[in-house]
């Protein structure tokens, strides 16, 4: 399978003018988590007390078992929740202390890959992986060529037409997987990205993740397959415990600088 599109590179910076030198792409913690909680309601606690630091650039992938908290935390991290305490720092600020209007904004720098694809279903292929750029405010002129990129990159070029009914699990993973990055997003979250495909397209769908990890973007994969883990060089493995963050080394807590 091809690499991340070069051409996509250098042309995609959307609308609000983010380019690989941003303030953003500097930090050395793109996500901080400091003794945060979340309780739906007047429940026990989903998340207690989960403190960590994600580097910028680096690939995490997500471990434990059903039922652990792995999809409330990430939700926190692309801003679907809010903590019920705690604070969660994304790109340098407070994400519980971000005004609405400012929302959108930052939603556009984090890319998410849904275990149910989530893509719409009378839309065709290549219009689902277009959505992102055409609500960002890109012309029309600029879109057809970095989304005909994206197809080729997840191996679907003749499939562009397709409605989501008519494609397969993983051709509908795959496609979400090139609505989320398109964008080259500063921060990828995806949840179990490889739990309806097979062996082989689970092996292929982790290769997009790591072409684009590789370009800078920081990567966190929730997963169940073990098998995985050890596909990624320098991956770091976060476990969540009935709500509780395993980290044996600190290193999530204190993460090493970078070089």
């Amino acid at each position: 399978m091809p690499e991340y599109p070069q051409l996509l590179v250098t042309r995609l910076r959307l609308c609000d003018g983010r380019g690989e030198g941003s303030a953003g792409s500097q930090m050395a913690s793109i996500v901080q988590f400091e003794n945060v909680g979340l309780r739906y309601g007047s429940g026990d606690e989903t998340l207690s007390d989960v403190s960590f630091s994600l580097n910028t650039g680096a690939f995490y992938f997500l471990t434990g078992p059903s039922g652990a908290g792995k999809t409330s935390l990430l939700k926190l991290l692309y801003l679907a929740q809010r903590p019920s305490r705690g604070t969660v720092r994304l790109f340098g600020e407070d994400a519980g202390a971000l005004p609405r209007a400012r929302l959108p904004g930052f939603r556009r720098r984090i890319g998410v890959v849904f275990q149910d694809f989530r893509l719409v279903p009378h839309l065709s292929a290549y219009d689902n992986i277009a959505l992102p750029l055409r609500v960002a405010g890109v012309s029309e002129g600029d879109i057809e060529a970095p989304v005909r990129e994206m197809l080729a990159w997840v191996g679907l070029t003749d499939r562009g037409r397709a409605r989501p009914p008519t494609l397969s699990g993983g051709e509908q993973q795959r496609i979400a997987i090139a609505r989320a990055v398109i964008g080259r997003p500063e921060l990828l979250v995806a949840d179990e990205p490889t739990g309806n495909v097979d062996p082989d397209m689970a092996e292929r769908l982790l290769h997009l993740f790591d072409s684009l990890n590789r370009l800078g973007t920081t990567v966190v994969v929730a997963t169940h397959d073990f098998h995985l883990l050890n596909r990624i060089p320098n991956a770091h493995m976060m476990r969540l415990e009935k709500g509780r963050l395993n980290d044996p080394t600190g290193a999530l807590r204190n993460p090493p600088g970078r070089a």
